[in-house]
């Protein structure tokens, strides 16, 4: 039923009204979401959010993932495309740049080594204990201002 075509003809029950304003409510939501996919792709942090730009945020993020792929490789004459080629190719290349692996001296293998000391019941339920508001705190206050933030984005003075 196409309630906006309806509502232009004539007057709309008071359920179709509710419908219609549901319909419109979840639209409106649904290009929110949107807008904010591609606008935390982009990681682009110099547009307010509910600008409706998100072709703009499309862009920005596609031109991304483009800047990231590789496409193609040329070796001498030759020209790798195929994605199968192209892992091959690579992987042969960081296989000879590396050399095979060293033989190593140190084993992890229990049956080898008895002295490994291992963590007790005791030791393990601390190390396992779920986090004090407390002990969160004293971290956070320690941190010093003025830093690089975190991986979150957001520096110490925030928290």
């Amino acid at each position: 039923m196409n309630l906006d075509v309806e509502a232009e003809e004539r007057d709309l029950s008071d359920a179709e009204r509710e419908q219609l304003a549901l319909a419109r409510d979840s639209l409106s939501a649904l290009l929110r979401e949107e807008e904010l996919k591609y606008f935390q792709r982009a990681k682009v942090k110099d547009v307010l959010l509910g600008d409706n730009n998100t072709r703009y945020f499309q862009m920005i993020a596609n031109g991304k993932h483009r800047k990231k792929h590789i496409y193609f490789l040329e070796h001498g004459s030759e020209k790798i495309d195929t994605q199968a080629d192209l892992q091959k190719y690579i992987t042969e290349f960081y296989k000879k740049l590396f050399g095979e692996p060293e033989d190593s001296l140190l084993s992890l293998d229990e049956e080898e080594h008895h002295d490994f000391q291992r963590v007790s019941n005791v030791e393990n339920s601390i190390l396992t204990a779920p986090f004090l508001e407390k002990e969160v705190k004293e971290a956070i206050f320690q941190m010093e201002h003025n830093k690089a933030p975190g991986p979150d984005g957001f520096p110490a003075e925030f928290y």
